[in-house]
């Protein structure tokens, strides 16, 4: 199939319409997102960049990006409700456009998000096209995360010693790690470290990383259906 992984790459995923990557794309943004979070945000500010301002709410890329943050997969018929089921969740939001400049991918969106316990996040999402995504930035940090592989994301104090210790734990629970980034603002402040694995992670790894001196913020990311 050449460059394609499966079938799902060429007609794309089951989803409600009308677009795979304005729609179905969108829908895994915000879900990622909320995952990140770790929850439901109390309050998020959605904007959207180039093709997604431009054309993303006449394909529902709006209702979509909400209704991940809600929790819904993209073949939920719920998601044409999504302004409606925000506002029943209690969730405060606003809808805006921004320009990212022309290296952001167009068909983009950056989410400024809080959740129940005060916790702030802002993110930039993409749809790359087939309903796939990636998050190209968390709190200002570059990453690369696509939910192909299960992952773990921290923030953790930049000290040496760091990610032996993560990748130790790993390690003993006989999970192979696929693709690691580390990047930091600056030099002994906070690091931030996303290591994607060939395998999930189980519970009693994912509890002993999270409890590692150092680590001051922790995320499972599960594999994206």
């Amino acid at each position: 199939m050449g460059k394609y992984k499966s079938v799902f790459d060429i007609i794309g995923p089951v989803m409600v319409g009308p677009s795979s990557s304005h729609t179905a794309g969108a829908v895994r943004i915000g879900a990622f997102a909320r995952t990140i979070l770790g929850g439901t945000p109390r309050r998020a500010t959605i904007e959207l960049h180039g093709s997604f301002a431009e054309t993303g709410p006449g394909h529902g890329t709006d209702k979509g990006l909400l209704g991940g943050l809600l929790g819904m997969s993209p073949d939920d018929p719920e998601i044409r409700h999504a302004y409606e089921r925000a506002r029943e969740a209690g969730m405060s939001f606003t809808m805006g456009t921004v320009d990212l400049g022309p290296k952001i991918h167009p068909c983009s969106a950056r989410l400024t998000l809080e959740g129940e316990s005060g916790d702030r996040l802002q993110v930039i999402g993409t749809s790359i096209g087939g309903g796939n995504v990636a998050i190209t930035q968390v709190n200002g940090y570059q990453v690369r995360l696509t939910g192909e592989y299960p992952a773990i994301i921290t923030v953790h104090t930049d000290t040496p010693g760091m990610i032996q210790h993560v990748t130790s734990v790993l390690a003993a629970h006989q999970v192979n790690v696929a693709f690691m980034n580390v990047a930091r603002q600056n030099k002994g402040q906070d690091a931030f470290m996303t290591i994607e694995s060939d395998q999930p992670i189980p519970e009693v790894a994912q509890a002993a990383i999270a409890a590692l001196p150092g680590i001051k913020m922790f995320r499972y990311l599960p594999k994206l259906t």
